[in-house]
C-alpha cells in the first residue's frame, strides 16, 4: 500500500482551533486540519508554510510539532505530521475548501473529523492546558 506523507497544521488563535472542511474528492465535506504533501526535498514545517500559503492565503509560524498519525485508509497509508501554528500575516481566504470555523476546547468533538484528524483533540486540550499556566 502506497504511504502518502503529509503536514497538518493546527491553527491557533486567541484560544481558537481553526478546522477546514474539504470541499473535493474522496473526503468531500469531512472536516480536517489544513495543510497538505511532503514534497520531495522539503521539509514537513517548509510544506506547511507553503500549502496553507496556498490553501488560505495566510503566512504562518510552524510551532511545537504535536504528533505523527499514521491511518490506513482504503487506497492508501497516510502519514501525517501535525504541528500546532499561529498567523503571522495576512487574512484567511479559502481557495480549496468549502467551509471553515474556529473552535474552542469544548466545541472540537462538534465536526465530522476525517479518520486521520479525529484522534488529535485530546493531545490539542492538553496542549492548549499547558500553554495556559
Amino acid at each position: 500500500m502506497k504511504t502518502v506523507k503529509v503536514a497538518a497544521a493546527i491553527i491557533i488563535h486567541n484560544n481558537q482551533i481553526f478546522a477546514t472542511q474539504r470541499g473535493y474528492g474522496e473526503f468531500k465535506d469531512g472536516w480536517e486540519f489544513p495543510g497538505g504533501k511532503i514534497e520531495p526535498g522539503e521539509t514537513p514545517q517548509e510544506a506547511l508554510v507553503r500549502e496553507i500559503r496556498e490553501e488560505l492565503n495566510v503566512e504562518i509560524e510552524v510551532g511545537d510539532f504535536l504528533e505523527t498519525v499514521e491511518c490506513d485508509y482504503p487506497k492508501f497509508h497516510l502519514s501525517m505530521d501535525c504541528f500546532f501554528c499561529t498567523i503571522r500575516s495576512g487574512e484567511l481566504v479559502l481557495k480549496e475548501h468549502e467551509s471553515a470555523k474556529w473552535l474552542t476546547e469544548e466545541t472540537l468533538d462538534s465536526v465530522e473529523w476525517l479518520p486521520a484528524d479525529r484522534g488529535l483533540a485530546e493531545g490539542i486540550r492538553r496542549y492548549m492546558m499547558r500553554t495556559r499556566q
